[in-house]
């Protein structure tokens, strides 16, 4: 672990990045360096003492970029050192996520309103596809995601295909719409994994980043939603805009939709 010396102005937000050493903590610590207003006091790697270091640093936002089995533990650790968080990285389930909803709860009980932020994805571009893709998923019989991503990617399907997957799945419902026809009777493992009733493919090849498709489909007509991040700094405008935002926002968060004004 490493902090930085330069005292901060009254305005600057105090920020520590778990997961520092790795692909996406380098490219953040960069980006929270560069970002106005912000200050990077705190570079957390593995084997570090999470609650210790953000408490020397006085770290107000962690932004964790670790691995999913260290996720949920690095959140509760920053919470007990009175941090707020930001999430980057993926494999939540709702019991994960309701047991975070429970510590803010705890520390908002003893009078510090945390807030935490969960964004299965910061790039503006996977960001809007999951949300065209709820609004159009209404008005077609058919629809699939494909998520493409690097062969170093821990987890499957992506937590922004998932995130996708569950927003369409309920607008869906929301309007009534019949699940999507599918006569198979064999070779179920080649449909891909059932999200809430949408069938979503990972495919994993070296020389991706990260990429999503939603196929949407009718008698006579097909739309398809798809965005491709060629680099890990499409995410960092994600990144500095949720530690912007997750000071002023108590409670947890769960998607970069709902900090965009998205109207």
């Amino acid at each position: 672990m490493t902090s930085t010396t330069t005292a901060p102005t009254s305005a600057t937000i105090r920020v520590a990045v778990l997961g520092a050493d790795g692909r996406m903590g380098r490219t953040t610590c960069a980006a929270v360096e560069a970002a106005d207003g912000l200050e990077l006091v705190a570079r957390v790697e593995q084997g570090d003492d999470v609650t210790a270091v953000l408490a020397a640093a006085g770290a107000q936002v962690a932004v964790d970029f670790t691995h999913p089995s260290a996720t949920e533990t690095n959140v509760h650790a920053a919470l007990d050192a009175g941090a707020h968080v930001v999430v980057g990285t993926t494999g939540w389930t709702d019991e994960s996520r309701g047991r975070v909803a429970d510590h803010l709860a705890r520390r908002a009980d003893e009078g510090l309103d945390l807030g935490v932020i969960i964004a299965p994805n910061f790039g503006l571009s996977a960001v809007l596809a999951g949300v065209f893709a709820a609004q159009a998923a209404r008005y077609f019989e058919s629809v699939e995601v494909i998520e493409l991503h690097h062969p170093d990617k821990a987890d499957a399907p992506s937590g922004t295909a998932t995130h996708t997957a569950h927003a369409v799945a309920a607008a869906r419902r929301a309007a009534g719409v019949a699940p999507s026809p599918d006569a198979t009777e064999s070779g179920w493992e080649a449909r891909g994994a059932d999200v809430d009733g949408v069938r979503v493919h990972a495919v994993r090849l070296r020389g991706l980043v990260a990429h999503e498709e939603i196929l949407l489909g009718n008698v006579g007509e097909q739309l398809v939603i798809r965005q491709d991040s060629f680099d890990r700094a499409s995410f960092m405008p994600g990144v500095v805009l949720a530690v912007r935002e997750v000071v002023g926002r108590p409670g947890l968060t769960v998607g970069l939709e709902n900090v965009l004004d998205l109207g």
